[in-house]
Order: C-alpha cells, then structure tokens, then sequence
C-alpha cells in the first residue's frame, strides 16, 4: 500500500465513522475508545491469520510429548495473543440483526482472557452497550466499514489508522483531547534529536502513549530490531491508561503503563535508570503540595519551586517535570520534552533550579515552536534537550538555540505541523551541530533524488497536456467549419462577435516559454547521479535551480495556453454549439475541456512536486553550503558558557540568542504578519503575567499592613 493509498483508506475510514457518529448523536469522548476497540479488533483478526498457520503447526507438532502447550499458550508465543473464535471479524460481521454489544463485549472478554496482567482489562467491553442504546444499527455499520481495512494490511498500516484516529479525536474533543495527545510532528521531531535505536524510554505522562509510537517507527525506518527497546509509561487518567495499552498491543511495543500521579508515585524506581525520557506534561501545574515531593530526590536534587512564605503549595510545578526528566537520566541518556515558554526565562526558585541543572552541561539544545502546533496551547510552546553524555565532548559548555516559530505548514486556521522534511531539515541542523556531517549530506542525496524522479514525470506530463490542448484546438475549428452555415439566435451571434471568437481561434498560437539565460539546463538536462559530497551536490543545487525556473517559464506559457482555449471552448459551448448537436460529441467536445483540465491538473502537481523537493535542498545548502554547522541569524546559534551565562543570565530562551534575520528575502508577508501575531499574543500573555504579579504584591502588602 503506497502512502497515498494509506492516506485515502484513513480519510474514508474517519469519514464513515465519523458520519455514523453524528447520525447517532454521540460524543467525541463517548465515541472514541469503542471504535478504536474496533480498529484493534480488526488489526487482531488479520495479525492472529498470518500467524495462524504456525500456531496450528507447532501446537501439533507438540501434542503428545513432554513440551505439549495449550493452543492458547502457542499463540501468545508466536503471536502476542490468542484470538476465540467469537472475536474473529468475520464472525462479527456476519451475526444476524443488529444487536452486537454483547458479542463484542464476550469478543474483548475473550482476548483478555489469555493475555498477562499488565493488559488485562485494556480493551472496551461496556461501552457498546452505551452506542446500541443510541441506534442499534450503528455497531454493524462501524464493522463493516473497518472490514475495508485489506486482510493483508502489516501491522505499521494499522498503527498509523490507530494513531490517525487518536488524533483525529483529540481534535475534535479540544482541550480534552490535548491530555491524551501530542501531535505525531513534533513527537517525531523530539525522537529525530534524542535518536532512541535501543535501551529503556521513559514517558512520565506518556498520554495514549504517542511518544513510544514513533520510537518504535524511527527504529523501524533505522532498521533496527524493535525488540531493543522497552518503554515505561506512566498516566493518571485510567481511560488515557488503556488507550496507551492498545496503543504498545497494535504497536507491537514491549513495554508497561502505570496508572499512577507521577508526583507522588515512582513505579519503576526512576532516578537514573532510564537510556531515553520523552514527555509532554500539563503545563504550569499550581496544585502540587510541597510535602508530596520534598523528600522525593527525584524532585528536589536541584531544588524546589516553592513560592516564599508558609504555603505548602509548589509554586508552578513545571520545574518538577524539568527536574523528573533531568534526574531519570542513567550516565549516557538523552532526554526531549515539551515545556511552556515561559519556564525558559522563569525567575526566582526556578532561576535556581535552572541555573544548577545548566551548571551541568546537559542542556543540549532549546527549540522555540510556532504557534498553534498543539491542541490545548495557542502559545508556542519550547522543546527542551538533554544529553548526559555531551558533557564528555567539545560541545560540554555550549548550548544549541533553534528559533523554528516561522517554520511550519498551516493544517486549518488553527492548527499547524512540522511536515514530514521540515523535522528533517531541523534534526539536521541539531545533527551538524554535534558534527554528523554524513547525515547533512545524505540527507540532501535523498531529496536530490526525489527531485531528480519529480523532474523525469514532467516531461511525460506535460507531452500528455500539449497534446489534450492541441486536441481541443482542433476539435474547435473543425466543428466552427462543419457549422458555420448554420443558424443561430442573434444574441448568440453578438456574444461571439463580442468576444471576438472566431478571430481568437483561428489565430491562435502556443506561446513560446522565455528561456533567455538558461541554455546550460536545456542543452544539457539534469545530472542523474547522486553524489556524497558537497561540492557535487551544490553543483546539482544549481542544476535544479535552474530546471525550477525553466519549468515555471514553460508552466506559465502553458497555463496561459489553457485558459485561453478553455475560455474560447466555454463561449463556444454557450453560443456556437447547436441544440441536439451530434456534430458537438463527434468531434469530441462534450469532454474536451474536462480532459484538458484534468491533464493540467496532473501537470502542474508534476512540476510543483520537484520545486518541492528543490526548495528543501535549497533551505538547507543556501544555509550551511559548506555542510557545516554556522550561525544563520534569525534561525540558530550555537552558544557559548560566556553568552548563555554572563550576557544573558542563564535565560534559555532562543529569541534571546538567534536574532531577527531583517534582510531575508524568502520571509513572505503572511510569515511576517504571523510573526507578529505570535509576539502579540506573547506580549498579552506576558502583560497578563505582569498584572497578576502586581495584585499577589498588592494582597501581600494589604496583609502585612492589617
């Protein structure tokens, strides 16, 4: 299945659910767990066939002697579960009526059953009955929409539906949704910088577990054995536990979730045992009691963020999370998480806290996010990095700051993502930063050859195009010469006399592209091979620079073509063509211009997807030709102990490092409108601060005077 197709089946698979959603009135919230119970299901069935064959096999051959094993005892070895045969889908699906709450409910029963403990009770079992109340002919129409899923599709198809779904959920829950989600662009980013291949991961509040979904997939993309990780999550919503738990199941995880408050349980023993930390914690947290946590190393090693005076409440509990992921690290982990904006320039015990944990030399990069990129944050939020072993190599006191706010792709009018080459281009720039310059260099080889195969479909495409034109403009002027003696109403007369049609047709010529400056690219094409070296691949830079301008010259002649004769074809269909005219669908107009439409169409897609792939080889050689990491104002900047603490103070803030680059030329007025958007909103933000600080000085002063 190729990643188009996946991405059709995902759309039409949340369109049906979705649609049979409204038409029973249900909520988001109420609605979720049932149908992603169902995905499981569906990917069970077809996990439990293939392996099926083997189970039956080896459970034969066993009978009898000393090693015989149950049939169930088989499957959970060779397949991670046994499936009864009243969850099979099939069988589901072809149970007669509507009534299925009750078979699904003994079909997730039955599953469980055989499994071990950490994954019993997982799968929704009462909630069915929930839906059926609503309309009983919803439950059926949901299996047969999942049946579409193929009998072939791998267990990686069904993870990214899974996690397709959760999201798709999270948006439409909201805020709500935001406890159990983080967006799959930046959790990829997050595992892209910390590298998790192999070793123990660790998720404090691991959510419906994203963060271990894409360790499992960067693993998988490496090459690597999946088996060489083992995850740890921790939650506190019981519902938010079981998803993560159906998660690591379709995900084929090895790993556990608790359902515990991380602030006051510590399951797994953490301080210092863990290879890699993700997370993304509630932000700006005000609840936590001082007595929870004080005698908690964990949380205290590098001090408490206690507000001044005999509260026992924890200021903000924000440096408690920083402080956790700092302190699960073993002596080589690495750690990326997601933290509020405002905790990288934090005053006071947090001043502290942060001051000793730089004192370290762990912080190994500070990201600043574009706005809008979460479901619950309008604010751009920070990603933090820590490496315990970067204190051992010539980065030990310096610090990467990545400003990224102005990178990012709209999604909607309030949602936003990294694509797929923008967490490239960014974990690239972190990667010639620690001195990779082999990744810098493969990873321009890979979109040089992108482009190269975007570049060979146009020339196809655009022959295709010339020639539904040419068949236009023909099937035009012979039907004007087989009908021209015919009659026609006067005011269609003087619509075509008005537009000058038969004059404009017969006139009409291709327009012949500018290729003035370009005959290097057009004598000798585009260099078909991909070279490892950076001299090679500048030189391929410039090619493609030059294809891209010459395609966008021919592009816009054929454009104007088109519409030309589009236009001429639409005035013909109103005014010259005859009632009942035969002579109109012999000379193939009744299609004609839709023919054309659709060639352009797939024409324009050919060249827009090589400028593409150009586009990101040019951001990244037109800011590090010579493969090194630089400087690049307004972007990042590799800071020393002398800058980051005697100039600025221990502030971790990227802004404060980067700069503004004011001459960029590839900043467009709606990235510049944005940008000041987002300082806006900051500013309020920051006012907002500012004023609730001065009325807590004002209560405080009131209460000293009385």
């Amino acid at each position: 299945m190729t990643h188009q197709q996946l991405k059709q089946l995902e759309a039409n698979l949340w369109d049906s659910a979705n649609a049979l959603r409204a038409y029973g009135g249900l909520k988001a919230a109420d609605y979720a767990v049932p149908v992603l119970g169902l995905i499981f299901l569906k990917f069970a069935e077809n996990k439990y066939s293939q392996h099926e064959p083997e189970i039956l096999e080896t459970y034969q051959k066993e009978r009898g002697t000393r090693m015989e094993r149950t049939i169930q005892q088989v499957a959970l070895s060779k397949c991670g579960f046994y499936l009864p045969d009243n969850a099979r889908y099939d069988y589901l699906l072809q149970l007669a009526g509507d009534k299925r709450a009750e078979a699904l409910r003994d079909a997730m029963k039955g599953i469980e059953k055989y499994q071990d403990a950490k994954f019993q009770d997982v799968l929704p079992t009462e909630a069915y009955f929930d839906i059926e109340k609503k309309k009983d002919d919803i439950l059926p129409q949901l299996l047969k929409t999942f049946s579409d899923i193929p009998k072939d599709a791998s267990s990686d198809i069904f993870g990214k539906i899974y996690e397709y779904f959760l999201g798709k959920f999270a948006m439409s829950e909201g805020q709500k949704g935001g406890e159990f989600f983080t967006p799959t662009s930046v959790v990829r980013f997050i595992v892209e910088v910390i590298e998790p291949y192999k070793g123990k991961i660790y998720d404090p509040a691991c959510g419906s577990g994203g963060m271990f979904v894409q360790s499992a997939d960067f693993i998988a993309h490496e090459g690597h054995d999946l088996n060489d990780i083992y995850v740890y999550g921790q939650e506190f919503m019981g519902e938010t536990v079981r998803l993560a738990k159906m998660n690591l199941l379709v995900h084929n995880l090895r790993g556990e979730i608790s359902e515990v408050n991380s602030y006051e349980s510590d399951p797994y023993k953490s301080y210092g045992k863990f290879d890699f930390v993700m997370a993304n914690p509630p932000f700006n947290v005000k609840s936590v009691k001082e007595s929870t946590v004080k005698n908690d190393e964990r949380f205290y090693k590098y001090g408490l963020p206690k507000t001044k005076g005999k509260s026992d409440k924890i200021s903000d509990a924000n440096y408690l999370w920083i402080s956790l992921f700092a302190n699960s690290l073993n002596e080589n982990g690495r750690a990326g998480f997601v933290m509020a904006n405002s905790a990288s320039d934090a005053r006071h015990a947090e001043y502290d806290i942060r001051k000793k944990i730089v004192n370290t030399g762990i912080v190994d990069c500070m990201v600043s996010m574009p706005t809008n990129m979460f479901l619950t944050v309008t604010l751009p939020a920070t990603l933090w990095f820590f490496d315990k072993q970067k204190v051992h190599t010539d980065r030990k006191d310096k610090i990467l700051f990545l400003d990224a706010r102005n990178v990012y792709r709209q999604i909607d009018r309030a949602h936003r993502e990294w694509t797929a080459e923008q967490q490239q281009n960014l974990a690239t720039i972190v990667r010639l930063y620690r001195g990779e310059t082999e990744c810098y260099l493969e990873l321009i080889a890979s979109y040089i050859k992108e482009a190269q195969e975007a570049c060979a479909n146009i020339a196809p495409n655009q022959e295709t195009l010339e020639q539904q034109l040419d068949a236009l403009v023909q099937s035009l002027k012979t039907y004007v010469k087989e009908t021209i003696d015919e009659k026609r109403s006067p005011g269609k007369k003087k619509a075509l006399a008005e537009a000058d049609f038969f004059n404009a047709l017969k006139g009409f010529k291709r327009t012949q592209a500018n290729t003035e400056g370009l005959d290097d690219v057009r004598a000798n094409g585009l260099t078909t091979e991909v070279a490892l070296d950076n001299e090679s691949q500048l030189k391929t830079g410039k090619q493609l620079e030059q294809r891209v301008e010459l395609t966008k010259r021919k592009t816009d002649a054929l454009k104007q073509d088109c519409n030309t004769i589009l236009n001429l074809n639409k005035i013909a269909d109103k005014s010259l063509k005859l009632k009942s005219d035969k002579v109109w669908t012999n000379n193939n107009l009744s299609k004609g211009d839709k023919h054309l439409e659709e060639a352009l169409q797939v024409y324009l897609e050919a060249a827009e997807k090589m400028k593409y792939w150009f586009s990101n080889v040019n951001w990244l050689q037109s800011r590090f030709p010579d493969a090194k990491y630089e400087d690049v104002t307004g972007l990042c900047k590799m800071a020393d102990k002398t800058e980051y603490v005697e100039e600025q103070d221990y502030s971790l803030n990227s802004g404060r490092y980067v700069g503004v680059d004011m001459s960029s030329e590839d900043i467009t007025e709606t990235e510049f409108r944005n940008s000041i958007y987002e300082q806006t909103s900051l500013l309020k933000t920051l006012i907002k601060e500012s004023n609730e600080t001065e009325n807590q000085i004002f209560i405080a002063l009131e209460k000293l005077l009385n």
